[in-house]
């Protein structure tokens, strides 16, 4: 973690791909003079790209400070250190192979100074995954990339918002895969990092977590699948002897509909579309993926490089500007956290073993039916 001055905390973002809307949302929400009020902005990307998206949707008036690294950086400004080839060309809405190489140099160049130590929080702008491939980018996405970059053995993408988070155990793989992933070691690793995420993230003193089941009615006692009774309830019991508050199996369909969802601090999905298709449902346009288990923070919006809008003045910067703010947020409850922990200042505990009874979650009793 960064040993950057809490109250002036140093905020990178990573300018995704080029061609779509990133510039977009990135330069509507930094013209909000609340951010660069509560954080210092440093956009690594390209001065000249960001001159053609402010052109292009006539936003002259908000100025970038030219810098080569985030020590020049200055406090009240938006600051900007270019990370591409000069000659990079902007082809609004499409999918081009100096796009993507745009989309990893920046990245890259941000996370390089993160590892360094001279930044703590990221902000990363959609990328196409498929353009970003190359002999340095072989992941399926952002996630998988910073797990590696900072020698993660393992992370978790939680999808947050207002209302609710939502957590999954596999991410980004083929769904005829899903099964052979689904196992109670992966489970418990992940319950433990969302656990520890809401705690020392989101200052969550007791969180509770409902876990899904991965069959149609959590397998309907077997009828359905095996995996809620031979994988899934057996990891729910061991992190409940663990002291997690973890809760089910319950099946997705009813704990949606059953509109409970308030009554969890987080959800645990078991794959990426049964977590993520009811979330950006619910709150796609102020939704913010967050990459807990991870020594930095990192946050991004809840959407893609949006190519068909590119360039339109159409793009909303709400899920941007949410991503800013809960990093932001993180950030300081991690920095509370350590020095809570650093005065021995104890947070009570109840523990919930497996003998012991759960709290009422005043749940309907149908749910499981449903």
């Amino acid at each position: 973690m960064s040993t950057i001055d809490q109250n002036n905390i140093l905020l990178a973002i990573s300018h995704g791909d080029i061609n779509g809307i990133s510039y977009e949302i990135i330069l509507k929400s930094l013209a909000d003079n609340h951010i660069p009020e509560i954080c210092t902005p440093v956009i690594y990307g390209s001065p000249k790209v960001a001159g053609y998206h402010r052109k292009a949707l006539n936003m002259q008036t908000i100025s970038l400070n030219h810098i080569k690294s985030p020590e020049e950086a200055q406090a009240g400004k938006v600051n900007i250190i270019n990370c591409i080839d000069e000659n990079a060309r902007v082809e609004l809405g499409k999918s081009t192979e100096i796009a993507g190489q745009a989309s990893f140099d920046a990245l890259s160049a941000a996370v390089k100074d993160m590892q360094s130590g001279k930044i703590g929080v990221l902000v990363t702008g959609p990328i196409n995954k498929y353009n970003i491939q190359s002999n340095d980018f072989k992941f399926p996405g952002h996630t998988e990339y910073l797990q590696e970059s900072f020698k993660c053995n393992e992370v978790l993408m939680l999808m947050v918002s207002e209302n609710f988070k939502i957590g999954t155990v596999t991410g980004h793989i083929p769904l005829a895969q899903v099964p052979k992933y689904i196992t109670k070691e992966r489970i418990l690793e992940k319950l433990r990092i969302l656990n520890k995420s809401l705690i020392e993230d989101f200052a969550v003193r007791r969180p509770r977590i409902a876990v899904l089941g991965l069959n149609p009615h959590a397998g309907d006692d077997g009828l359905l699948g095996m995996e809620e009774k031979e994988i899934i309830s057996p990891a729910i019991e061991q992190a409940r002897n663990e002291d997690i508050l973890a809760l089910g199996p319950y099946p997705a369909d009813g704990l949606f509909g059953s509109g409970f969802i308030g009554k969890f601090d987080a959800i645990l999905a078991m794959y990426h579309d049964q977590g993520l298709a009811p979330f950006k449902a619910i709150a796609f346009e102020r939704g913010v993926n967050f990459t807990a288990g991870l020594p930095i923070v990192r946050t991004s919006p809840a959407h893609g490089t949006a190519y068909d809008i590119a360039g339109k003045n159409e793009a909303s910067p709400d899920s941007f500007k949410a991503a800013v703010y809960l990093a932001l947020e993180v950030y300081k409850n991690r920095m509370e956290y350590r020095d809570l922990t650093k005065n021995k200042l104890q947070i009570s505990k109840r523990n919930y073993g497996k003998d012991e009874a759960l709290p009422d979650v005043d749940m309907p009793d149908d749910i499981i039916l449903l």
